[in-house]
Formats: structure tokens, C-alpha cells, sequence
């Protein structure tokens, strides 16, 4: 018996219709996006955490690590409030519109190359 051929195709998308179409079908979700939302400011907890054991001053101002989110039913509005720490110009580069991926993992993956996280 002869085996077969194979042969192997590149994949093609138009990325930003690609994006499009995620963004829509997972985003436009408020169930979905209010957890990417609580996901985003827990990582931003880890990384104030993970600096204030080297810098114990980071936590100085607010020592509560915790995640609040509240619901004003007359505005219609869901607000979602963090002691964490926010992003650098170039993590905000790096991140912004980037979707499916883990800050958590990208976090843990830097300490563990023993990459400085400052």
C-alpha cells in the first residue's frame, strides 16, 4: 500500500476582522466581560503584592488587598474598584487590545526567569 502525500496549507485571517468578530462574540457578553474586568484587577493585585515583598512602602497607603465592585441601578452603571497597581506605558502598549491572554501567566513566567517586575 503507498502512503499518502500530505500536504500543508498556511492559515489565513484578516486579523481585524478576526478581532471583530472575537471581540463581539465573547465581549459584547457582560457576563463575560465583567470577569475579564475582575481578572484584569486581580492580576494588578498580584503584581503590588509580589512588589511590596521587596518594597513594603507599596502597600503603605492601602494595605487591603481587595476587589470591590458595585452596582448603580439608577445610572446603570457596574463599577469595578482594585487595590492593585496599574500598568506601565509599555505594558499598556504591550496589552492593550490583546485579548485571550494571561497577565497572570506572563507575571509568573517573568518571576520564575527571574525578570525584574519593578
Amino acid at each position: 500500500m503507498a502512503v499518502a502525500e500530505t500536504e500543508t496549507y498556511a492559515f489565513s485571517a484578516d486579523i481585524s476582522q478576526l478581532m471583530s468578530l472575537i471581540i463581539n462574540a465573547f465581549y459584547s457578553n457582560k457576563e463575560i466581560f465583567l470577569r475579564e474586568i475582575i481578572s484584569n484587577a486581580s492580576d494588578a493585585m498580584d503584581k503590588i503584592q509580589y512588589q511590596a515583598t521587596t518594597a513594603p512602602e507599596k502597600l503603605a497607603t492601602n494595605p487591603d488587598l481587595r476587589i470591590r465592585v458595585s452596582a448603580d441601578r439608577e445610572a446603570k452603571t457596574v463599577t469595578v474598584e482594585d487595590a492593585g497597581i496599574g500598568m506601565t506605558r509599555d505594558e499598556l502598549i504591550a496589552n492593550l487590545g490583546t485579548i485571550a491572554k494571561s497577565g497572570t501567566k506572563a507575571f509568573m513566567e517573568a518571576i520564575s526567569a527571574g525578570g525584574d517586575m519593578s
